[in-house]
């Protein structure tokens, strides 16, 4: 089995000025299913649990909790099964 990188960022959440990366739901080096669901992100108007679209390994946390992102920011590092 081939491994990939895959990286982890923060999706588009719409017309919004903050974002808080709120926790993560995983450790490093734990294995997940494709739709676990990874990371909870907030705005000023609702909580937003993001799915890893892959199954695989995280790698690496990028962004600790707590902090404020914005779309397209690199929170994550999987590696992926393909």
């Amino acid at each position: 089995m081939f491994m990939k990188e895959f990286l982890l960022k923060t999706p588009d959440l719409g017309d919004t000025e903050k974002i808080e990366l709120v926790r993560w739901l995983c450790k490093e080096g734990q294995m997940v299913k494709e739709g676990d669901e990874v990371i909870e992100l907030v705005t000023d108007k609702a909580a937003f649990p993001v799915e890893s679209p892959y199954a695989g390994t995280l790698k690496k946390i990028l962004i600790e909790q707590g902090s404020v992102v914005k779309k397209g920011d690199i929170l994550g590092i999987m590696d992926i099964n393909e």
